[in-house]
């Protein structure tokens, strides 16, 4: 009987757990047990790393593979355990070696490749902050985890490049994978970084005329007051409000992190390439539900309108005919 562990992280909301993946053979019939409070989705995790480890042929044994999620007690969710569970399943069964440090984000193809999953970045995040130093990921991740400053980034693209990376000096030969090895990343530069923005942002400077209103802006915006924009349709109200992070100082690395994080959960996987700089501008339709505007889920919870407009501007057009419960500011 023999053991191995990796490591992942799941995430509840905008919190990223670390988690503990530990992977026993047994000399039992086979069975693929998996514990740890894990929803549907990750139980689909069994069939799809049994068939990622016989495509790309390095089979599991057929034995009883135990796989316990630490701690048991935080329910788990998603598909970014995959590469973590049949990595510690690999290093049971003595293929692999010094894994038991190694944080590892990615969904599992049929056929060995590693696809990405959203939420890196704050998931990356917490790892750093729960002591770890090298992160696996799917290569179309890797730009958005290795905006997370001091954790060294391994980029691969199938199963059996990372297999290749961690082989036990003990372990027979681990088939080859046609392509480039395993690519370690390398954060960006701080001034990449301050560089980096988020698109073209509407200015202030382009109203003429509305001196009223744009000193109102201006008041609100130094003193970080709420507004309440009124008048007719068309007078000016929404391009006015539109033009409120134009005037707002830059995100400050620890506020372009979190906001950066909220995009990763909001946007699907490998969309996010660099730290958001600019103040994001929110601007829900009034016929906006609670959870459109506060977030929520059944099974994996997702921000809404609120926590978008984090560290920015929340404009509310259409206050009074919003369906909504009234929000008190």
């Amino acid at each position: 009987m023999s053991m191995g562990r990796a490591r992942s992280v799941v995430l509840i909301g905008m919190e990223g757990h670390l988690i503990e993946v530990e992977a026993d053979i047994g000399q039992s019939l086979p069975a693929f047990v998996l514990l740890g409070l894990p929803d549907a989705a990750l139980r689909e995790s069994q069939d799809r790393i049994r068939s990622t480890a016989k495509n790309a042929g390095i089979e599991l044994p057929r034995r009883r593979l135990t796989v316990n999620l630490f701690p048991a007690s935080l329910p788990k969710s998603g598909s970014s355990l995959d590469l973590a569970i049949l990595v510690a399943a690999w290093a049971a069964d003595g293929y692999l070696a010094g894994t038991d440090t190694v944080v590892f984000l990615a969904e599992l193809g049929l056929d060995g490749r590693l696809r990405p999953v959203r939420g890196v970045l704050p998931a990356v995040s917490a790892a750093s902050a729960a002591g770890a130093q090298t992160v696996v990921v799917a290569a179309e991740n890797a730009a958005e985890a290795a905006l997370v400053r001091g954790v060294e980034v391994l980029a691969a693209e199938h199963a059996l490049q990372v297999a290749s990376y961690f082989r036990s000096p003990q372990a027979a030969e681990i088939p080859a994978e046609p392509g480039a090895e395993i690519q370690r990343v390398t954060a960006g530069s701080r001034k990449e970084d301050d560089d980096a923005g988020s698109g073209p942002v509407k200015d202030l400077a382009e109203v003429r005329g509305q001196a009223e209103a744009r000193f109102a802006l201006e008041l609100a915006a130094a003193g970080g007051h709420h507004m309440l924009l009124m008048g007719a349709p068309g007078a000016g109200k929404t391009m006015i409000a539109e033009r409120l992070p134009s005037i707002l100082p830059p995100l400050r690395h620890e506020e372009s992190m979190a906001v950066t994080a909220i995009s990763s959960i909001s946007s699907g996987a490998a969309n996010v390439t660099r730290l958001q700089r600019h103040r994001p501008f929110e601007a829900p339709h009034h016929s906006a539900t609670v959870p459109a505007l506060l977030g929520g889920g059944s099974r994996i919870p997702g921000p809404g309108a609120v926590t978008r407009a984090h560290c920015g501007v929340l404009f509310m057009d259409e206050a009074r005919e919003m369906t909504t419960a009234p929000i008190t500011v």
